[in-house]
C-alpha cells in the first residue's frame, strides 16, 4: 500500500466526491453526455441494482447489458449464499473487532429475511423492478464511499470506482428530482427487445401511482445523499485532524 499523506489526502477526499458528482451532474446536462453516460455507466449499474434486489428476495436473477433474468419462483441456492457471505461478514467484524462491519452484515441479514419472507412472490418482483434505478442510486452511492477504503488507494481503483459510482447515482437521481415537476422525463413506455419500461411495469403490472413511485425513489436518493455526506464528512474531518499541529504547553 502507498504511503499516506494526511496533509495532501484530506484535500482530497474532500474535494473528489463533490467534483465528481459536479461533473456527474454537468455530463447529465449535456444530451451527447447523458446518451454516453447512461450507455456505458450507468445501465450496468442498473442491471446489477434489480439482480442484487433480486438476490435478496431468494431469485437467482442474472444481470445482462440492458437486461436482468428473473426467474417466476424463489430458488434456494442464491439465498444460501446470500445467507453465508453475510454471515462471513458478521465473523470478519467480530473477529477484527469492527462492530460497524458485524452491524453492516446484520442488516443484510434482515434484510434478506425481509425481502424472503415477508414479500410474497408478487411484491417481490415489484421490488426488483424499483431496484433497478433505486439499486442505481444505492450502488452508485457504496461505489463513491469506497473512495475512503485505504486498499483501493494504490493503483487508482478508487478513482474508476468514483466515476463509476457519480455517474449512476446523479443520472438516476436527477431524472426523479425532475420527475416531481415533470412527469414527461419519466421513462414509460416500451424498450425494444425487453418490453415494458421499469416505470412502465410498475404502473402497469404492479398498480403503483405515478406520484408514490417518484416519492419512493425521491426518497431513497435523498437518503443516499444524506449518508454519503455524512461519510464524506466524516472522513475528511478525522483525517485532517490529525494534520493540525498539537496544541502548545
Amino acid at each position: 500500500m502507498d504511503e499516506l499523506d494526511p496533509a495532501f489526502e484530506w484535500k482530497l477526499r474532500a474535494a473528489a466526491i463533490p467534483a465528481a458528482l459536479v461533473v456527474a451532474l454537468a455530463f447529465h446536462a449535456w444530451p451527447t453526455g447523458h446518451f454516453l453516460q447512461r450507455t456505458f455507466l450507468t445501465m450496468m449499474v442498473h442491471e446489477l441494482g434489480h439482480a442484487v434486489t433480486g438476490w435478496w428476495c431468494g431469485f437467482a436473477a442474472l444481470p445482462t447489458l440492458w437486461r436482468t433474468a428473473i426467474p417466476e419462483a424463489r430458488g434456494v441456492i442464491v439465498p444460501l449464499l446470500v445467507a453465508l457471505g453475510a454471515a462471513a461478514i458478521i465473523y470478519r467484524g467480530l473477529k477484527d473487532e469492527r462492530r460497524w462491519l458485524a452491524g453492516a452484515g446484520a442488516v443484510l441479514i434482515a434484510l434478506q429475511l425481509a425481502g424472503t419472507f415477508a414479500l410474497s412472490a408478487d411484491q417481490a418482483h415489484a421490488t426488483i423492478i424499483f431496484g433497478g434505478d433505486g439499486g442505481a442510486m444505492v450502488l452508485g452511492t457504496l461505489l463513491m464511499a469506497c473512495f475512503f477504503v485505504p486498499r483501493l488507494r494504490k493503483g487508482g481503483l478508487r478513482w474508476g470506482l468514483l466515476a463509476i459510482g457519480a455517474a449512476a447515482f446523479v443520472d438516476t437521481f436527477a431524472t426523479w428530482w425532475t420527475a416531481r415537476t415533470n412527469r414527461d422525463v419519466i421513462p414509460f413506455g416500451e424498450i425494444e427487445g425487453v418490453g415494458l419500461s421499469d416505470p412502465s411495469k410498475l404502473t402497469e403490472t404492479y398498480g403503483w401511482h405515478t406520484g408514490q413511485m417518484i416519492a419512493r425513489y425521491v426518497t431513497l436518493g435523498v437518503a443516499c445523499l444524506v449518508a454519503l455526506a455524512a461519510l464524506w464528512a466524516w472522513q475528511t474531518w478525522r483525517l485532517r485532524a490529525t494534520t493540525r499541529p498539537a496544541p502548545g504547553p
